[in-house]
């Protein structure tokens, strides 16, 4: 049975991925993947680097993005509010799919830029064509909702995502990392709510270094962020 990161950082989620991206394909041609996603942090600076090594490697390159999603409007930037953001993992799934991540990379950093490059719902809405939208991390909105004991809004949520993506074009992201204690109790609710909207679950690791002897050196990067 085969093993195919569908949420992975290079070290072009500045100052918070590690693994280089020649680097990064190599790994997982040794363990015989045969696809590899890149979903870097709201960007896609690494997404050609990363398609040409994935070519070159015979493994089949997935161009994503972690997005951060502003907690109002996009384009409302007001001090105490609008700083705090969510997270959304967002696949193409075709060329049209790669221009809209290119569209709403560009406008998060040209638009929606507030302490990171954000992008909201609406604006994903009207970019939405080709793209895989699985329901994120722990910092998602999704997740956050599940932590607040917010059933309703995360059910409600899913099921935006699946008028905005339909229904095929979306799945309910789960991982388990013990680090963030508080998530582990929420995944039987995860499974639940997923079964209750009838959407598939998808099992990711939120891939920031290569090997398990650089997590000192990440946590130190991470202090530097």
């Amino acid at each position: 049975m085969s093993f195919v990161h569908l949420h992975t950082h290079s070290h072009y989620s500045l100052l918070d991925g590690m693994s280089k991206v020649k680097e990064l394909v190599a790994r997982a041609k040794e363990f015989g993947m045969p696809a590899l996603a890149l979903t870097d942090h709201g960007n896609l600076y690494g997404a050609i680097e990363f398609y040409n090594e994935c070519k070159k490697a015979g493994i089949k390159p997935i161009i994503g993005v972690e997005a951060y999603i502003a907690e109002r409007a996009y384009t409302d930037k007001e001090p105490g509010i609008d700083n705090r953001r969510y997270h959304l993992t967002l696949l193409a799934r075709n060329n049209a799919g790669y221009k809209n991540l290119m569209k709403l990379v560009s406008k998060s950093n040209l638009e929606g830029y507030y302490y990171k490059p954000r992008i909201d719902l609406d604006l994903i809405r009207e970019h939405s064509d080709g793209l895989i939208c699985l329901s994120g991390c722990p910092g998602s909105r999704f997740i956050q909702y599940l932590k607040a004991g917010n059933k309703e809004e995360a059910v409600k949520l899913l099921k935006t995502y699946i008028t905005m993506f339909n229904k095929e074009h979306v799945f309910v992201e789960i991982m388990i990392h013990e680090e963030v204690d508080w998530y582990i109790p929420l995944i039987p609710s995860i499974v639940a709510i997923a079964i209750e909207v009838d959407l598939p679950l998808v099992a990711t690791w939120d891939s920031h270094y290569l090997n398990s002897d650089d997590k000192e050196a990440h946590n130190t990067l991470l202090a530097i962020n």
